[in-house]
C-alpha cells in the first residue's frame, strides 16, 4: 500500500474542479476541519457504497466540525453526474489534470492503475493532518476511523481550552492576592 502522509504533516494546499466551472481550493476551508476522502473511480461499486455511507453520516461529520470532500481522478463531468445519481451533499473534488497530481502530494496515488488510493484524511483547523489511514482498494473503510478521529481531536480541544482556564484562573488569582 501508498506511503500516505502521517499525523502531523502539513496538508498541501490545492485547487481542485468542484463543478466543470467552479473550483475550490483548500486553504479556503482554514479555521475549519477537513475530511479528506480519496477514493479510485466514481462509478465503482465500492466507492459508490462508500461515498452512500459518508453522505449518510455527513450530519456527524458536520456535528464535529468537519467539512466532507470527496477526490478522485474522474473529470468535473462525470462527478457531477454520479454525485446526482447517488444524491451526494458534499463536493467530490476532480484530480484530473495533471492527472492525480493532488493525489500524489498526498501519497495516495495508484502510479499502476493511474487512479488513487482508498485514503482518508482529517486534517485540523491549520491544515495538519491529525489522522490518515490507507484502506485496500477493494474495501471500503467505513467511518468509524474519521468519527474517532474527530471525537479524539475535540477532546484533546476541550483539555486544552481548559488547561488555559485553569492557567489564566491561576494567574487571575495571584495577581489578586488568593
Amino acid at each position: 500500500m501508498a506511503d500516505i502522509l502521517k499525523p502531523g504533516a502539513e496538508a498541501p494546499d490545492f485547487t481542485l474542479n468542484v463543478t466543470p466551472d467552479q473550483k475550490l481550493s483548500l486553504h479556503e476551508l482554514r479555521g475549519r476541519r477537513v475530511v479528506l476522502a480519496f477514493y479510485p473511480a466514481d462509478w465503482s461499486p465500492v466507492c459508490g457504497d462508500q461515498m452512500s455511507l459518508y453522505n449518510e453520516v455527513l450530519p456527524e461529520f458536520r456535528e464535529r466540525g468537519a467539512e466532507l470532500l470527496g477526490v478522485s481522478v474522474d473529470g468535473p463531468w462525470c462527478h457531477k453526474a454520479f454525485a446526482e445519481s447517488r444524491r451526494l451533499h458534499f463536493p467530490l473534488l476532480s484530480d484530473f489534470e495533471p492527472k492525480g497530481a493532488v493525489a500524489k502530494s498526498f501519497g495516495a496515488y495508484r502510479q499502476q492503475d493511474g487512479a488513487t488510493e482508498r485514503a482518508l484524511f482529517v486534517l485540523d483547523e491549520n491544515g495538519v493532518v491529525a489522522w490518515s489511514f490507507c484502506s485496500p482498494v477493494a474495501v471500503n473503510p467505513g467511518a468509524d476511523g474519521i468519527l474517532d478521529a474527530l471525537d479524539r481531536m475535540s477532546e484533546a480541544g476541550t483539555q486544552e481550552t481548559a488547561a488555559r482556564e485553569r492557567s489564566h484562573g491561576f494567574a487571575e488569582g495571584a495577581r489578586h492576592g488568593a
